[in-house]
């Protein structure tokens, strides 16, 4: 019989927040309140109601405080691990620091930061395309906010390229094999662009474009609208 895999996935939140301070000098930004609860547990929340059942969080500024609030995750029927770093390891290092967590050869990966509408079954289905054929990554793009106008990548025949006539913003929402992070060296600081480029040129990584609300929760004041929006929305 075929061995049933749990979709496990990994939020990233080992991010000091530079550009929050000074709410992040003494509150790591993946708890800062949203809509009456921490960022993170918009995460949990969907990545629970959308059939994951392990999560790997990554952590370093007062991660201890993530793993005070979090615990184990029973109270999303989650199973959470936690791969601390004594200095955060940037994107590609976290992941692949967390790989023995992971357990899996392909997974999701959702940035603590940001805050979306996005459907995270659609991660579910991302994971099961890579599972099937010979894609190595899955982004999910959104439009481009005001303060990255430019954006990061084109999609083209359902494809991420670098180049394109319309450029998208990668949205923090992903899914990966766990072959793409696995040449790198264990604990140290990697970024996750070069990869993503490496992986693009051998056109192996999918395209997904979300047209729906998405936030990068970035700065005080787009905390604070995002609050203020959250709000407004469960007083309807």
């Amino acid at each position: 019989m075929p061995v049933i895999l749990e979709p496990v996935a990994m939020i990233l939140a080992a991010g000091r927040g530079e550009r929050m301070r000074p709410l992040t000098d003494r509150t790591p930004k993946a708890l800062l309140p949203v809509g009456g609860q921490p960022l993170i547990f918009w995460h949990l929340e969907k990545l629970a109601a959308a059939g994951f059942r392990k999560v790997v969080i990554n952590h370093a500024h007062l991660g201890a405080q993530i793993e005070a609030l979090v615990g184990n995750g029973s109270r999303w029927q989650l199973d959470v691990k936690y791969s601390p770093e004594s200095e955060a390891l940037e994107t590609a290092g976290g992941i692949r620091h967390a790989l023995p967590l992971l357990e899996q050869d392909v997974f999701a990966v959702v940035n603590a930061d940001v805050h979306s509408d996005y459907p995270y079954d659609g991660l579910l289905h991302a994971m099961a395309r890579l599972r099937a054929r010979e894609f190595r990554a899955h982004l999910i793009m959104v439009d481009n906010p005001a303060h990255h106008p430019h954006g990061d990548f084109g999609i083209e025949n359902g494809l991420a390229t670098r180049t394109a006539k319309r450029m998208f913003t990668f949205g923090g929402l992903s899914a990966y094999c766990a072959d793409v992070f696995s040449p790198l060296i264990p604990g140290s600081k990697s970024a996750l662009a070069p990869l993503l480029y490496e992986q693009i040129a051998r056109g192996v990584v999918c395209a997904e474009y979300f047209p729906g609300h998405w936030c990068d929760v970035g700065t005080p004041q787009r905390l604070a609208e995002l609050d203020a929006q959250m709000t407004g929305r469960a007083s309807l």
